[in-house]
Formats: structure tokens, C-alpha cells, sequence
């Protein structure tokens, strides 16, 4: 069955004295990890209430094991908007066009936003296209 409010079920938990530190991080991460992350504030919110600053790495490194630890809105507008290719020509064992391929027209055209591609030289204006940059 699934837990209707999380938090309010962990903050008995994470608020008991005589919990060691490791369960309350294992708490926190198991909490993480059924609601795909957490805001940053919150995290921080847990962290300094449960008294674990020294420890938050233990939960902060899962992000380099591809764990979502921090989930905001911001960071799924990021995706990059995929195009419509219903009318293009298909190849019968095909099912999908990569997300690349839209990566790399839109670098062609120089369409792709320099804050979600700072490393993609810009085109020089007087470019007309011929050759490469």
C-alpha cells in the first residue's frame, strides 16, 4: 500500500533521539527514493533538523550513481524539445528517431540555447551556411 504523506510518517522517525545517525540517513534516502527526489530546500531543511551535516555526503554522492537526490522543476525543463517527424519518410525496421538527431539539426541551424550548450560555438553572423565552422 502506498504511503499517502511520506513526511509525515519520516519526521517521528528523523526527530527520535534514540536513533543512531545511519538509520535517520537511511530514512531520509529511502524517502528520497520513493518520491524521485527532493527539492534542494528541503533536503537541506531534513539535513540540518535531523543534525547530520557531517554526514549529508552519504546522501548527496547518490546523484553520482545517477540516483534524482534533487528534483525541481527547472531541472526537467531542460529536456530538450523533441520534433514532430510523423510526416518524414521511415525505414520499416526504424521505430524511433534519437533525441541526437534533433541535437544535431538544431546545432546545424544554430538554434540550440547557449545556457543548455555553452560549449557549442556560435556561428559567426555573417555565415551563410557553406562549409563547416
Amino acid at each position: 500500500q502506498k504511503v499517502k504523506d511520506p513526511m509525515r510518517v519520516l519526521l517521528p522517525v528523523l526527530l527520535n533521539k534514540s536513533h543512531e545517525s545511519y538509520d535517520k540517513i537511511r530514512a531520509i534516502l529511502l524517502y528520497i527514493f520513493s518520491t524521485n527526489g527532493t527539492t534542494q530546500e528541503n533536503l537541506d531543511k531534513l539535513i540540518q533538523n535531523v543534525q547530520i551535516e557531517s554526514d549529508s555526503d552519504m546522501i548527496r554522492n547518490w546523484k553520482y550513481l545517477d540516483v534524482p537526490v534533487i528534483s525541481s522543476s527547472a531541472a526537467q525543463q531542460h529536456k530538450h524539445p523533441r520534433r514532430d517527424r510523423s510526416s518524414e519518410e521511415t525505414f520499416q525496421l526504424s521505430r524511433w528517431t534519437p533525441v541526437i538527431k534533433d541535437v544535431m539539426e538544431d546545432a546545424i541551424e544554430n538554434k540550440l540555447d547557449s545556457k543548455d550548450w555553452p560549449y557549442c560555438s556560435q556561428c559567426p553572423p555573417t555565415w551563410n551556411g557553406s562549409g563547416a565552422v
